[in-house]
C-alpha cells in the first residue's frame, strides 16, 4: 500500500494472436454446463484482440439466446431453492492472514471448499436445498459441519479459521501479489483491470468516523473483503418482483449484519467492506465511465422492469469483457454469457445456473452480507432475507412502485455507513431508525414471510421476535468486539 505515483501493470496482455472456434447456431434448448463466474478456472492469462473479438461474438450470441428463452419461459418453474456461499480466513497464532490455502485445501479434501484471490482466503460452498420445511437448519448443519472439518485441517496446519467481513489485523504487508492464489483467472483479473485502468493505481478514498486514503498496484485489496453470499432460485413468474425486492432488502439487511469497521487501524463505516470492494476493482463500463452508474462493482443501474433479461443485456451493452476465454462448446451452455456475469459484481447480482435435467434456472444471488461472525449468524441473516424478500414479494403493490430506485440506493448506503445507527426511508415515506424498523416491522414481515415459504418453526417461537430477534440481537451486538470471527473460531 502506498501513496507513490502511478505505475504500470506487473502483468502486460500478450499480443499473440490465438483463434478459437465460433458458433454461430442457436438452439433454444439449453444444456448444463459450467457454473460460470470468478469462481470457474481458464486456460490462460494472456489474451489476443481476436481472443477479445472472438469472446464478444460468442457473448452476443448467447444473450440473443437467453432472450429468446425469457421470451419463451423455458425456465425451471420450481420452487424456491437456497444456497450460500462463505469466505473466510485462515489466520496464525497472531491472528494475522496466513497465506497456506494450497495446503489446507490439499488436506481438507472437500470439492465444496475452494480457494479465493488471496491465499489467506478460502470459501464454504453448500448444497442447493428447496426452501421449505427443515431447510435453514438443514443449510445451518451443513456449513457448521464443513466449517468444524476446516478449523480441524487449519489446526493441524498451525492455524485457525475466522468468519469476519474484514479482518482488523490484514495490513498492506499481506495485500501483495505474491499473495495472489496460483490460479489462472485471478492472475489474468488483476493484469485485465489494471489494463482497463491504464495502469493506474487502484485508489481507496472513504470517509468514515476516520479517513483512509491510499493506493494500490493490483487488485490485492479485494482479498482484504469477505462475504456470505445468499442465492435464491426463483421461478420465472416471480424473478422480477424477487430481484427488486432483493434490492429494497438490501439495507435492512446490511444494516443487521455489519461486523466490518476497521481497516488498516481505522475506524471507517459500519461496513467497511462495502467501499473497499467497490474502489478495490474500480472499473467503469465503456469510455471509463468509473465513477458513473456503470461501476462494475456497483448497487446497480435500476430496478428490473419486464425482466430480469434487461441486466444481461446491460452486461453486453455497457461493459467491456474482462476475461476473454473462448470455450470449445455450444453456445446453449452460456460459458462465455456466465464467465462475463461473473465479472460484474452488483450488489444483488441475477445468475442462470441449470437443474439436473438441463434446464435453465434462475437465481438472486444477495452479496450484501459479510461474513461470520459464527454459523448461527450467517444462518440468520439468510433467514431475515429470505422472509423479508418473501413478504415484499406478497405485498398487493409491488413495493418497488412506492420506493423509487435511488431511495432503496440511498437507503443501502446510509446503512453500510452507519448500521443500526442509520435512518431508513421506508416504503411509507417516513424516515425511521433503522434499529426500530426492523423491530417493529421488518421482523414481523420476515417472519411471515418464512411461513409463506413453508418454512417449519419451533413451536416455541411464537412471535416474530421470538424467533429472529435473538438472531437479530446476535447481530446487531457483533460489532462490539473487534474479534467477533477469532472469539468463534476458537470454540
Amino acid at each position: 500500500m502506498s501513496h507513490a505515483s502511478p505505475t504500470q501493470p506487473r502483468v502486460k496482455p500478450d499480443t499473440t494472436p490465438v483463434v478459437k472456434p465460433s458458433h454461430a447456431k442457436l438452439d433454444v434448448t439449453l444444456k448444463p454446463g459450467i457454473n460460470g463466474g470468478m469462481g470457474q478456472e481458464i486456460d490462460h492469462t494472456r489474451f489476443s484482440q481476436r481472443d477479445f473479438d472472438a469472446f464478444k461474438q460468442r457473448l452476443s450470441e448467447e444473450t440473443a439466446l437467453l432472450a429468446t428463452c425469457f421470451e419463451q419461459n423455458r425456465f425451471d418453474d420450481g420452487p424456491p431453492v437456497a444456497g450460500f456461499e462463505l469466505e473466510g480466513w485462515l489466520v496464525d497464532k497472531t491472528f494475522c492472514p496466513a497465506p497456506i490455502n494450497a495446503a489446507f485445501l490439499q488436506h481438507l479434501d472437500n470439492p465444496l471448499v475452494t480457494p479465493e484471490l488471496a491465499t489467506f482466503n478460502i470459501e464454504f460452498n453448500v448444497e442447493p436445498t428447496a426452501l421449505r420445511g427443515t431447510a435453514l437448519s438443514t443449510l445451518e448443519t451443513k456449513l457448521q459441519t464443513d466449517w468444524q472439518a476446516g478449523c480441524d485441517t487449519a489446526r493441524s496446519l498451525g492455524a485457525q479459521l475466522a468468519m469476519i467481513g474484514i479482518l482488523p489485523t490484514v495490513s498492506d504487508a499481506h495485500l501483495v501479489i505474491e499473495n495472489l492464489s496460483s490460479m489462472n483467472r485471478y492472475a489474468a483479473l488483476n493484469s485485465e483491470i489494471l489494463r482497463l485502468r491504464g495502469g493506474r493505481p487502484l485508489q481507496l478514498d472513504i470517509h468514515g468516523k476516520d479517513i483512509l486514503r491510499a493506493g494500490n498496484d493490483d487488485v490485492m485489496l479485494e482479498s482484504a473483503t469477505t462475504s456470505f453470499q445468499i442465492h435464491l432460485q426463483v421461478p420465472p413468474a416471480l424473478a422480477v418482483r424477487a430481484y427488486n425486492a432483493s434490492i429494497i432488502a438490501s439495507a435492512p439487511l446490511v444494516a443487521v449484519s455489519a461486523n466490518s469497521p476497521f481497516l488498516f487501524g481505522k475506524n471507517l463505516w459500519a461496513e467497511t467492506r462495502i467501499p473497499l470492494f467497490e474502489q478495490s476493482v474500480e472499473v467503469g463500463g465503456y469510455e471509463e465511465d468509473a465513477h458513473g452508474p456503470m461501476r462494475r462493482v456497483t448497487f446497480g443501474s435500476g430496478y428490473a422492469h419486464q425482466s430480469i433479461m434487461e441486466c444481461f443485456t446491460e452486461n453486453l451493452e455497457h461493459y467491456p469483457v474482462l476475461l476473454p476465454t473462448v470455450f470449445d462448446s455450444s453456445p446453449e451452455q452460456l460459458e462465455h454469457l456466465r464467465l462475463h456475469n461473473g465479472t460484474l459484481w452488483r450488489w444483488n447480482r441475477p445468475l442462470i445456473g441449470f437443474n439436473e435435467q438441463g434446464i435453465p434456472h434462475l437465481r438472486i444471488e444477495q452479496r450484501v452480507v459479510p461474513a461470520g461472525p459464527t454459523i448461527a449468524d450467517a444462518i440468520a441473516n439468510a433467514a431475515f432475507y429470505y422472509g423479508l424478500t418473501r413478504a415484499l414479494c406478497e405485498t398487493g403493490v409491488p413495493p418497488e412502485t412506492d420506493m423509487p430506485f435511488a431511495r432503496a440506493r440511498d437507503n443501502f448506503y446510509a446503512c453500510a455507513r452507519q448500521g443500526l445507527d442509520a435512518h431508513i426511508t421506508w416504503l411509507n415515506g417516513q424516515k425511521q431508525p433503522a434499529q426500530s424498523l426492523i423491530l417493529k416491522t421488518l421482523l414481523p414481515m420476515a417472519h411471515g414471510g418464512l411461513i409463506s415459504l413453508g418454512i417449519l418453526i419451533p413451536a416455541s417461537f411464537t412471535s416474530p421476535h421470538n424467533f429472529l430477534a435473538p438472531w437479530f440481537i446476535s447481530s446487531a451486538l457483533k460489532v462490539c468486539s473487534p474479534w467477533p470471527s477469532v472469539t468463534s473460531a476458537r470454540q
